[in-house]
């Protein structure tokens, strides 16, 4: 199979689809890699370390897509991209479907076969694909959070941890999964006060026996939520349902009601956001004011730290890239019920079902669609 990455195009993403290692183990087993010329230049993997490694460098995305039998990228087809691909190719990369109608559009016009990163399960349960992202997103919205504190960014002047005679700041954090318990560890680390909120019991009881007494936990109900919020001065949104639109958990009248200069970090942005007054931003104007509060809602802030977010990635992503191009994707979806649950749009039809509730699409379950 001859495996196709494009340079990202996104505002201010620079990771890339394929590192060479993962070139390497593409080429061992018969493949060939065409990689865009300077698809890695900015994080430090230039074209001679892909060369190496055994790929083509291509001119241009238009010569990529135009060649590949698979293209492997990390952020969602931009518009450009999705008039590209072609009937029958594979594209294998983040999605983020349900929020997103213009791009579920153009995939089912394409009649490419979509396999979202984010829909992937693994035998033990949860995303592992999803994963390593939602570990450097959960670790980097405090990290973002502390310095949108700081009054020159628009923050109340606050400095998370505090010092000797001053109260530290409070981060409420909303959802106890990969997203929650980065953020949790890096909030711990700073020295803030920290209350994360969760439904499930036994995750907060896990987390409680890790940290003990330098947390809060909650279970999340509208009073708990509120009165949390309300106080807090960062609040992290990290829930997800999986592959489907983020419940608004917080709304308008929740921020209007938190003090001014507070911060938000919705994280859960891909997906629409857990709050009702979101909207997506980008690295190169990351915030808004509504209410007073300061609202980071970066659809890609792993974007920001690409060469950390490739590396690891691509961890998570080689295998299944393997199987679909040693096995092609039909065979390869039959065989591993995980990987078939990232299909969300194949030859013109919405095969995820979140996807196709959220959007008013039919469901055409993945099974019917291998024989």
């Amino acid at each position: 199979m001859l495996v196709g990455v494009p340079k990202e195009i996104k505002n201010n993403e620079y990771r890339v689809g394929l590192t060479p290692p993962s070139v390497r183990e593409l080429m061992a087993r018969g493949h060939q890699v065409i990689i865009q010329q300077g698809a890695g230049h900015e994080i430090g993997i230039d074209d001679a370390h892909y060369t190496a490694a055994g790929a083509t460098i291509a001119d241009s995305a238009h010569e990529v897509f135009s060649r590949a039998d698979m293209i492997v990228k990390v952020k969602e087809p931009q518009p450009a991209e999705c008039a590209m691909l072609r009937e029958g190719q594979i594209l294998y990369t983040y999605l983020h479907l349900a929020p997103d109608p213009e791009q579920t559009a153009a995939l089912v016009k394409s009649g490419a076969i979509c396999i979202a990163y984010e829909t992937i399960t693994g035998p033990g349960g949860g995303l592992p694909l999803l994963a390593p992202m939602s570990e450097v997103a959960g670790r980097m919205a405090i990290q973002a959070g502390a310095a949108h504190l700081e009054k020159s960014r628009g923050g109340m002047g606050l400095l998370l941890g505090g010092v000797p005679g001053v109260a530290a700041g409070h981060v409420v954090i909303i959802g106890a999964g990969v997203v929650g318990a980065n953020a949790l560890q890096m909030a711990v680390g700073t020295g803030a006060r920290v209350t994360v909120l969760d439904k499930n019991v036994d995750r907060l009881r896990q987390l409680d026996l890790v940290f003990g007494n330098r947390i809060s936990t909650l279970y999340s109900n509208a009073h708990a939520l509120e009165e949390a919020v309300v106080s807090a001065d960062l609040v992290i949104g990290g829930v997800l349902v999986p592959g489907a639109a983020a419940p608004k958990l917080v709304t308008r009248d929740m921020v209007s009601r938190m003090k001014k200069g507070a911060v938000v970090v919705d994280v859960a942005i891909d997906q629409g956001g857990c709050f009702e007054t979101s909207h997506p931003t980008t690295h190169a104007d990351p915030t808004f004011l509504v209410d007073g509060v300061v609202h980071y809602c970066v659809a890609n802030m792993p974007g920001a730290v690409a060469r950390t977010s490739t590396f690891a990635l691509n961890n998570a992503t080689i295998g299944h890239a393997l199987a679909l191009a040693n096995k092609g994707w039909r065979r390869a979806l039959a065989d591993d019920v995980h990987l078939r649950h990232g299909l969300n749009v194949c030859q013109g039809k919405v095969t995820f079902e979140a996807v196709a509730q959220a959007l008013g699409y039919d469901y055409i379950p993945a099974d019917s669609l291998l024989g």
